[in-house]
């Protein structure tokens, strides 16, 4: 919360979204630092902004706080709160100033409202090359696969379960370009050199040796082909292990690098992708490696 205060003048609601708790627990927690006096309250309107003051504090609070800070310099969990809450902050409208200035300040919300929120990222699929082939490792139901088809000429959705290999089927159905594979990610059933990209998303965090699923990746790709990973970065919710079966907690860009390495790959992408405001979960990157 200090940490997130310290950078910016927060409302109770917004530093709840951005730290995935309760309202309730921020405004118990705020009232005790702001009676503590470590961070100041200013009222606007009906609403209450707080943000915290250092050179307002005690000196000895002040000490225990730079030691504080310094020692989550490089903590996972608190860049995911701070991503959170750089998409807090731009999501609010700014105070507006004739007609030209509100559009202009809450053109995100008109355009979401008019068109929802996906198109965007569906359009920038046509920007990959129409004649790919590309498979969708861990297809799960076949989502992926399903917003890739449009573009391609070809999608392999490729997953060991039946019951996802089933849904997958019913889902994928209306594609005449789909083709589902039942196989193993450690072994995946291909024709050889015969994609053009690999896609994993949400996946490799449950591989419990990750670079097998990767070098079995690269012996089906073509001699340019690219493996795109999405998942979850690293972070601290242990409990993920035995609710959902994670073999692991994320993997920072040293960490796949690594795995890539192992798997004869290449990382040339590592991005931290916006996260959603209201999502619960830790935040998510996009990597894409090479051969």
């Amino acid at each position: 919360m200090l940490r997130l205060l310290e950078r910016e003048e927060l409302a109770v609601g917004e530093l709840a979204s951005a730290l995935q708790l309760p309202q309730s627990t921020m405004s118990r927690h705020l009232k005790a630092l702001f009676e503590a006096g470590i961070v100041t309250k200013r009222a606007e309107g009906t609403a209450a902004f707080y943000r915290l003051s250092r050179d307002a504090i005690a000196p000895d609070a002040r000490a225990a706080w730079d030691l504080l800070r310094g020692s989550l310099s490089h903590d996972a969990a608190a860049m995911d709160d701070e991503r959170r809450m750089a998409e807090v902050v731009a999501a609010r409208n700014p105070d507006p100033k004739g007609f030209f200035g509100r559009v202009g300040g809450d053109w995100s919300g008109l355009r979401k409202g008019l068109f929802g929120d996906h198109f965007s990222a569906e359009a920038l699929l046509a920007l990959i090359p129409a004649q790919w082939t590309v498979a969708d490792l861990g297809c799960g139901t076949g989502e992926v696969a399903a917003e890739i088809a449009p573009f391609v000429s070809k999608v392999v959705a490729i997953d060991r379960e039946p019951a996802m290999i089933d849904a997958a089927r019913k889902r994928l159905r209306e594609h005449a370009n789909v083709e589902v594979r039942k196989g193993d990610l450690d072994e995946i059933p291909s024709r050889g050199a015969e994609f053009d990209a690999c896609v994993l998303s949400l996946v490799l965090h449950h591989v419990r040796e990750p670079a097998k699923v990767l070098a079995s990746a690269r012996k089906s790709l073509k001699k340019q082909g690219v493996v795109i990973v999405i998942d979850m970065a690293e972070h601290a919710r242990s409990e993920y292990r035995a609710t959902m079966g994670h073999e692991h907690l994320g993997f920072s860009r040293a960490a796949l690098a690594g795995v890539a390495a192992d798997a004869g790959l290449r990382l040339d992408v590592y991005r931290a992708l916006r996260p959603a405001i209201d999502g619960k979960g830790p935040g998510l990157f996009v990597a894409r490696l090479g051969r």
